[in-house]
């Protein structure tokens, strides 16, 4: 147990530079846009832009010090929990994200969860009927799901569901039925990648000693398969999973926009179009703590699931 905080203090540590050096290039790439954040802000609350009201909003948001001085300062309120104001809707950045974070992390948790429930079955069975006709169709649902964009898939779901059908609404409300076809958008790319990967991970476990000398003393293939097998792909899994979640953290924007769906991706969506610097640097920076903290997880559930990986 203290090995494990004492990795997990070091991992910490060592994820400190790299926020810096991430906020650092966000701030840098909101500098060196041609748009005058206090000209921005003004506009979209309203306000007629006089040349010495300008001037003066300048002033006060520190635009007239040296960049990095700019920097430090913004650096400093972020360490105290301040990521600024939104130009857009006047409110704290930290608030807007705290708002919106919990709708992506439903979408991905639902998203990851379908994922798993359908392709560790079938990854197995794809594996253990290789070349077999049940083999060669699930594969080839896999072909399917992996060329087909997001968000033509979004779309013909909500064709048939929504516009044909009316079973599921077209807009996200409260309840249940919200969630299911951005969930089934997100999960069909994900799954069919997954059955690939465990499929070919599945066909090399049957192919070691271990399995052949299950077989050999009689033990049933059922028990190989979800008491050995499956047990021995799990890093596999953890692996997918953990990328998986990351990206479905930071890359549902689109998928949140079409259905919109009130999450953090459909925030930084807005924010673009807005221009709203600070939301777009909250975003940036709290995606990348979101990455590391996934990172984190996924290499402590390696040390969990793989002795080997412990002993390291």
């Amino acid at each position: 147990m203290r090995n494990i905080a004492k990795y997990i203090l070091k991992r910490i540590l060592g994820t400190i530079p790299l926020l810096i050096i991430v906020s650092f290039i966000s701030f840098s790439l909101m500098n060196l846009s041609s748009s005058d954040p206090a000209e921005i802000m003004l506009s979209s609350q309203g306000t007629v832009v006089t040349p010495e009201l300008l001037e003066s909003v300048r002033s006060d948001m520190g635009l007239d010090k040296p960049f990095l001085t700019q920097y430090i300062n913004w650096l400093k309120s972020v360490s105290h929990g301040d990521l600024g104001t939104s130009y857009s809707s006047g409110r704290s950045v930290i608030t807007e994200l705290r708002e919106h974070l919990p709708y992506t992390i439903v979408l991905a948790a639902s998203s990851m969860i379908l994922t798993l429930i359908v392709s560790i079955p079938l990854g197995i069975i794809s594996a253990v009927k290789k070349d077999k006709f049940i083999d060669h169709l699930i594969r080839g649902l896999t072909f399917i799901g992996n060329s087909i964009p997001g968000f033509l898939l979004a779309l013909i779901l909500l064709l048939i569901f929504s516009l044909r059908f009316k079973l599921l609404p077209i807009l996200s409300e409260s309840g249940f039925k919200s969630i299911i076809l951005p969930t089934i958008t997100l999960s069909v790319a994900m799954t069919s990648k997954y059955i690939r990967q465990i499929r070919a991970v599945v066909i090399e476990e049957l192919e070691k000693g271990y399995v052949k000398g299950s077989r050999s003393r009689g033990i049933k293939e059922g028990v190989i398969l979800y008491k050995n097998v499956l047990k021995n792909i799990m890093i596999t899994v953890i692996t997918l999973t953990g990328l998986s979640m990351g990206s479905l953290m930071g890359g549902t924007a689109i998928v949140e926009s079409i259905f919109v769906w009130p999450g953090i991706g459909n925030l930084a969506l807005s924010a673009i179009a807005n221009r709203d610097y600070p939301i777009i640097q909250g975003y940036v920076l709290w995606m990348a703590v979101i990455f590391i903290v996934i990172n984190l997880i996924t290499d402590l559930l390696y040390k969990i699931v793989d002795p080997r990986v412990r002993e390291v």
